[in-house]
């Protein structure tokens, strides 16, 4: 069902593009920022909290990862000690003594911690995308069901692009982080105390030159980070502007064309083009400054590292090989501190990501169903009553202050008014799509919202100006809602509606799959299938809002005199805007802001000279 029209209250902003790179080597950093770092962080640790022996297990194999590769250049060193000495003794006149035995076992150790920590990492990584995966589902699974659980309000004031960016983009950066980052910071913190203890163990005086550097590279590197970040933000919100402007206009290109726009949409895709090639030119600028200024830095660092370590190897201090395993290791050193600035980053995309996925989660709900006994659909007769309903979209702007209205059993009540009169919103409340502020609506004598939501709407069939279809065959289409329904029954419904010609002609027939878009069948088709999954669903009340608008008028010939049957000895309500769908009905309410001004049948209402003759008037009187 697709009925709501009316303009969303209070819309959110588009946000749109896909993610930018960032500083420190083309990390993300343009992504959102989180307003509660901590809290999100932490709800996002109690969501995964149920995987936490494989989490475990996990960063238990990725630390181990970690610590066979940093005990690795301490035995290269050794081997380049035992041959530096060997071959100095040699040149010294004492003949080559290299222990070749023990540098084969030093040989054969390296070889199975290297495959020791493959292992083990090869492990991590499976694990950890296995959970990656799990949440993953676990998270769409739980905005799937959510999605059925809020409230039509929740969704008019929100865009569409906002609601599917929390199960596309805000999902998968949780899931990325998951799948790199949590080990990678498992990892990072013990690369870096396993390389402190091993240089410590080497030299202390080293230790502490290659730390003094440590805080030169942060005071350049800090600066330029910040101001990347500012470039990076521009780049996303001017990435979100072009991507905005693309979307529209590509689905509106027919539109542009007739109205003869392309000239100003170019012009206003250069200005915003324009504004994105200066912000991304800047950010990914600074963002490969971030290289050459680490690289500078720490090359200053080797040379004083060699120069010292050779200064210590004269004077018998520190072994040659020694020497190599330190300047592997300070090598290795700056590796995982720039991982974590990156990963600092994405964590603040993560924890945003996080935080607008439980919000979205957290959202308020319909209200949960009385208990109650379940509604007998063959019983209904279709008796409906709204008593005093008082109703808005918010709490300070009500639009429907005193409705009451009467329909009995099998009538036909046509609701007609301007534009902004609420007559698609009596209907909205018909279905509990809302609940009244105030007052009553009844079926039966029994109030509406003791029903269950699903016995209530199965009550009703739809048949919507705005027809909805969705991606799957014809025959999908008319039996949805409906799926307990044979193959004949389809086609009987179909050919009840008018549309089994139509069908005939299809490529496929009524195999033939309706693409995303649904474009490529015609409009008046496409009402004419709704119409069809009306009549499959055979509800005691029914609901036209236009239901032939998009049909030619021998087309909607043919259809009325099928919905004549459809219609008979059943509850209605028609918004109409076409005479022929109003004349024959056996009650005409006038609605006008939001009241009914005016109700009777069409003649007396045209007697009475009074709004409806007036809406008469300037509406029919051509047709």
């Amino acid at each position: 069902m697709n009925g709501h029209r009316n303009k969303p209250h209070g819309a959110a902003p588009r946000r749109g593009g896909p993610m930018g790179g960032g500083p420190m080597g083309g990390a993300h950093t343009g992504g959102e920022k989180s307003k509660d770092f901590r809290g999100s962080m932490r709800a996002l640790l109690r969501y995964i909290a149920v995987f936490r022996l494989r989490i475990a297990a996990a960063v238990t194999f990725s630390i181990l990862s970690t610590v066979f590769v940093i005990i690795g250049p301490k035995l290269l060193g050794a081997i380049t000690t035992e041959l530096f000495d060997g071959v100095a003794a040699h040149f010294a006149g004492g003949g080559l003594s290299i222990d070749f035995r023990r540098i084969a076992d030093y040989c054969l150790i390296l070889a199975a911690l290297y495959a020791a920590s493959a292992a083990f990492a090869c492990a991590q990584g499976c694990i950890m995308t296995g959970v990656a995966m799990r949440v993953t589902y676990r998270f769409r699974k739980d905005i799937s069901e959510k999605i059925n659980r809020l409230p039509l309000r929740y969704f008019d004031g929100q865009t569409h692009g906002e609601v599917l960016s929390r199960v596309t983009n805000d999902v998968d950066t949780l899931n990325q982080t998951l799948n790199q980052s949590l080990t990678q910071i498992i990892g990072s913190f013990t690369m870096i105390a396993g390389i402190l203890v091993m240089m410590c163990g080497i030299s202390l005086l080293m230790t502490a030159a290659t730390l003094v550097i440590l805080p030169i590279s942060l005071a350049l590197a800090v600066p330029v980070v910040k101001r990347s970040q500012t470039h990076f933000r521009k780049q996303q919100e001017y990435l979100g502007h072009l991507s905005g402007h693309i979307e529209e206009n590509y689905k509106g290109h027919g539109i542009v064309q007739a109205f003869n726009r392309e000239a100003e949409v170019r012009k206003a895709f250069d200005a915003l083009n324009e504004e994105l090639y200066r912000a991304a030119w800047k950010s990914q600028f600074l963002s490969g400054m971030m290289m050459p200024i680490m690289g500078f830095i720490g090359n200053l660092g080797y040379v004083a590292i060699c120069v010292l370590g050779g200064y210590l190897a004269v004077r018998k201090l520190l072994k040659v090989g020694d020497i190599q395993a330190f300047i592997q290791y300070s090598r290795n050193f700056m590796q995982p501190i720039n991982q974590l600035a990156n990963i600092s980053n994405i964590l603040q995309s993560t924890a945003a990501a996080a935080e607008r996925v439980f919000a979205f989660l957290g959202e308020e709900e319909e209200s949960p169903d009385r208990d109650a006994a379940p509604a007998d659909k063959g019983a209904v007769k279709g008796h409906v009553r709204f008593e005093h309903v008082r109703f808005g979209y918010s709490a300070d702007k009500i639009i429907i202050r005193d409705f009451s209205c009467e329909a009995a059993p099998g009538r036909r009540v046509a609701i007609v008014g301007p534009t902004g009169a609420g007559k698609t919103t009596i209907v909205k409340l018909l279905m509990r799509f809302y609940e009244p502020n105030g007052g009553l609506i009844r079926i039966d004598g029994r109030d509406a919202a003791s029903f269950s939501r699903a016995d209530l709407r199965g009550l009703f069939g739809m048949v919507l100006q705005d027809a909805w279809l969705y991606n799957a065959t014809i025959l999908e289409n008319i039996r949805y809602g409906n799926f307990d329904k044979s193959d004949e029954a389809v086609v009987a419904a179909a050919k009840a509606a008018r549309c089994d010609e139509f069908i005939d002609r299809l490529p496929g027939g009524y195999d033939m799959v309706i693409n995303e878009d649904a474009d490529n069948i015609s409009q008046g088709q496409k009402q004419l299938l709704t119409i069809a999954r009306a009549f499959l669903a055979n509800p005691p009340i029914l609901i036209l809002d236009e239901a032939t608008s998009s049909v030619d008028t021998r087309t909607e010939v043919l259809v009325r005199q099928a919905m004549e049957k459809l219609l008979r000895d059943r509850t209605s309500f028609i918004i109409a805007h076409r005479l022929s769908t109003i004349k024959d009905s056996d009650l005409i309410l006038v609605m006008r802001d939001g009241d009914i001004a005016e109700q009777g049948t069409h003649e007396t209402l045209l007697a009475q000279g009074g709004f409806y003759a007036e809406l008469y008037r300037s509406r029919f009187s051509d047709e």
